[in-house]
């Protein structure tokens, strides 16, 4: 998009947030060797947001007109007027900074055409029938999603930016003693189909080991039911850091009531727990969810939520920062042009640690090690429960037999009390989507961690 949003800075008489936002998807599936989905659209618009005495007025349209441009801000000026008129807020602080920010991770390759990212798919799946023939069942999906946004606020603040992501699902199913069994796994992450597709043997060996994991389930045994030592992987980890304590610690679900609001200062987990929402870097490293600039023109900063098993810091957005009397934090996004940014994360991870994942697994005379995520959920208590499609017993410190799909549950501020190991390695994967309220695309990850939790099974 290349728009000079400059022009409407003319009609804003209130603080204002001023973005025009285009989100452009392509999804191609096939399933048993038959293209069942090949879609390709975008989804595009302008929104203006108008604070008023701490109150905001928001207006809409998918017409990119300048006359309708210059009606909704001032629709949304007079929704503000209105409920700043009822209001009874002290002096609002809508922190005002000048800057300038483009960031794109555009390919620099040569577009691919619609033919040619189906025919991607197709070497994956051909692929699998060539060396997996015994299959009971098969399916590919490739989803790609480009955000570009272009943001102007009154106070100066300028960003245009467009964070592309490409996805890639595979599911396998085999006959198993019990029935049918399957496994699967979301592989790429930021960037457009060029640069993360751009050579399709590099996700053979990921296809792999998906195979050897459907091989091992087809012998898995139930778990034990009860408590249990378990080792729990960076995509486990992962979603409990996100799903149980993420959302806990996001500032608007503290402010209506969320358990972390009694917590902070107070020790929530093991010292060896550092759980951070990184904004766009880590370790030298562009993390899967790249954010530099918010949807509200806030610079986006890492926010250190626990550390060494203390809780410091919320998520925040303008609004909350004003409750709190902190600063934001640069967590507001917003999905779509007619949605208004809310407190989301961006890169939810716990840091790594000193421990070898080799020594974690040798540490455990008997328990489990989860290796992969399927649904589930977790509420403003920290209370969890996330079903788990691919785990190994631990007997006598070595990885066993598979053991059948389960669940794992618990309180995550308890959970994480009793984290006793925590590896050196680290991964964050942006491969998923967050439903508050809105879709919106997170990271989530970190090492593997060895805790005590409720697990289901026999």
């Amino acid at each position: 998009m290349r728009y000079d949003i400059s022009q409407f800075a003319r009609h804003f008489n209130l603080y204002t947030e001023l973005r025009f936002q285009e989100n452009r998807v392509t999804s191609i599936s096939c399933n048993d060797g038959t293209i069942t989905t090949n879609t390709k659209s975008a989804n595009s618009g302008v929104s203006a947001r108008v604070g008023y005495k701490g109150r905001s007025g928001f207006s809409s349209s998918s017409v990119w007109a300048d006359d309708t441009v210059a009606v909704i801000i001032k629709e949304a000026e007079s929704h503000a007027l209105f409920l700043g008129s009822k209001a009874n807020v002290p002096e609002y602080n809508y922190f005002p900074k000048e800057f300038k920010i483009e960031k794109s991770f555009a390919t620099t390759k040569r577009r691919y055409s619609q033919q040619e990212i189906v025919e991607l798919v197709r070497d994956l799946d051909n692929y699998i029938v060539r060396n997996f023939p015994n299959l009971k069942g098969r399916s590919v999906m490739l989803v790609t999603l480009d955000m570009e946004k272009v943001l102007l606020t009154s106070t100066k603040s300028y960003a245009h930016t467009l964070t592309p992501r490409t996805v890639v699902s595979i599911v396998l199913r085999a006959e198993g003693k019990d029935g049918m069994i399957s496994v699967g796994d979301r592989m790429g992450g930021l960037g457009q189909v060029e640069d993360v597709l751009d050579n399709p043997q590099t996700f053979y060996s990921k296809i792999d080991k998906l195979h050897q994991q459907l091989l091992d389930k087809k012998e898995a045994v139930y778990a034990k039911a009860g408590f249990a030592d378990v080792i729990l992987n960076a995509d486990l980890a992962g979603i409990l850091a996100h799903e149980a304590i993420g959302h806990t610690t996001e500032a608007d679900l503290v402010m209506a009531g969320s358990v972390a609001g009694d917590y902070l200062n107070k020790k929530v987990a093991s010292e060896l727990v550092t759980l951070v929402d990184f904004a766009h870097e880590a370790f030298g490293e562009i993390l899967p969810i790249p954010v530099y600039v918010d949807d509200e023109g806030v610079i986006a900063s890492d926010t250190t939520i626990i550390e060494k098993g203390v809780l410091k810091n919320f998520m925040h957005n303008k609004e909350s920062a004003n409750h709190f009397g902190v600063a934001p934090t640069g967590n507001a996004r917003a999905f779509s042009f007619s949605d208004e940014p809310l407190i989301r994360m961006r890169n939810t991870v716990i840091l790594p640690g000193n421990d070898k994942l080799s020594e974690m697994i040798a540490s455990i005379e008997n328990g489990y090690y989860l290796m992969k995520r399927s649904n589930g959920q977790a509420d403003a208590t920290s209370e969890f429960m996330f079903g788990v499609p691919v785990g190994y017993e631990i007997k006598n410190g070595k990885i066993g037999r598979a053991i059948k799909d389960t669940t794992i549950s618990g309180v995550a501020f308890d959970v994480l009390k009793t984290v006793t190991m925590v590896s050196d390695d680290f991964s964050c994967a942006g491969v998923s989507f967050c439903g508050k309220k809105q879709m919106m695309p997170t990271g989530m990850g970190g090492p593997a961690i060895k805790c005590k939790l409720n697990i289901g099974g026999k």
